[in-house]
């Protein structure tokens, strides 16, 4: 069954593609934005809204009379929660982007202890929703997306929500692409990458278009439950490297070193981490029927080819201020440190 569907951030990465997902499907969509815009991809009987979800008096008179369900691809803690539980009223069932960064192991690190001396969580390989998370509350992203959880989750006989705790997102529009760090090597001609932890890092990725696939499966099976969103499979941070060479004709040379990176600037990538996050889609199977639409090898190349676009003649910096702004601690290209590290290790 399919009916009205209403989507909050539909200009975003993940809102582009679920609005596709879900018109393809059948369901007359609205998608809402702050800037109102439509998207290329989409079937022309969409409709659009200009809307800032921070006005909550605005996003009433768009949602109108209601829908059957809403996608929030923008809600990030107990304020946006309590917002969507005024609209209850007018929602049959709605389906909330989450983030596997609410998950705590079993001796209380979590993502916002990872920076601290042995603070990297060592999760359960595959890491299933039963996992504990972090205590909900304001201070960090992790933190407020435990607090939207919680609130949706006890108030699933008034409205319910399927929380889909995504893993490292990736594909076109993305924000934060991490696939930049080998991409702009390739383009600045730069043969060499250097990999902490033998490049056998591994951090669930998952493309928008499946979570996409999952949001509308939600859609279509309303519930109160959270559910992991991932790739059907999980490469290393080696083969990360690997695969955008070959998108883009390019050899590149892995160094690979063991252990944490040598100097805070050399050794590690996006994708590098110290224990693996792999998260178990058997939930999702089990409940959604949920088989992925792709696979991160297969969705590669047209990440590649925008990023490329996009950077290519001009500064990367504008075209991506937030990673850009996490650059400035961290450093995603500092060749001549990679340069000094090399020739002093004979590498």
């Amino acid at each position: 069954m399919t009916g009205t569907a209403f989507v909050i951030g539909a200009s975003g990465q993940i809102g582009r593609q679920a609005v596709r997902a879900l018109a393809e499907d059948g369901w007359e969509v609205t998608a809402a934005s702050r800037g109102g815009g439509t998207d290329p991809g989409w079937p022309r009987d969409v409709r659009t809204a200009r809307v800032d979800r921070a006005d909550t008096t605005a996003l009433t008179a768009a949602l109108g009379d209601g829908a059957d369900v809403v996608l929030d691809c923008v809600a990030y803690d107990g304020g946006h929660a309590a917002q969507l539980l005024s609209l209850a009223d007018r929602i049959g069932s709605a389906v909330v982007i989450s983030s596997a960064g609410v998950y705590e192991d079993g001796e209380g690190r979590n993502f916002d202890t990872q920076e601290e001396p042995d603070g990297f969580p060592r999760y359960p390989v595959p890491l299933p929703e039963t996992c504990g998370t972090v205590a909900p509350g304001p201070a960090t992203y992790g933190t407020r997306k435990a607090e939207l959880e919680q609130a949706l989750l006890a108030a699933g006989d008034r409205l319910p929500s399927t929380l889909l705790r995504a893993g490292a997102i990736h594909g076109t529009f993305s924000p934060i692409p991490r696939e930049l760090y080998f991409v702009k090597r390739v383009l600045d001609g730069r043969a060499v990458r250097i990999l902490a932890y033998g490049g056998a890092s591994r951090f669930h990725p998952v493309h928008a278009s499946n979570l996409a696939e999952l949001v509308r499966l939600a859609a279509r099976h309303p519930g109160s439950r959270v559910l992991n969103a991932g790739d059907p499979v999980v490469p290393t941070a080696a083969e990360i490297a690997a695969a955008v060479d070959a998108a883009m004709g390019a050899a590149g040379r892995t160094v690979a070193v063991d252990g944490p990176p040598p100097l805070p600037t050399v050794g590690e990538s996006p994708w590098t981490i110290p224990y693996p996050i792999v998260m178990d889609m058997s939930a999702a199977a089990r409940e959604l029927g949920y088989r992925a639409v792709t696979t991160y090898e297969d969705s590669l190349p047209a990440t590649v080819e925008w990023l490329a676009d996009t950077v290519r003649g001009g500064d990367w910096r504008t075209a991506f201020p937030l990673v850009a702004g996490m650059s400035e601690h961290t450093d995603w290209f500092d060749y001549a440190a990679e340069d000094a590290w090399l020739a002093a290790s004979g590498r």
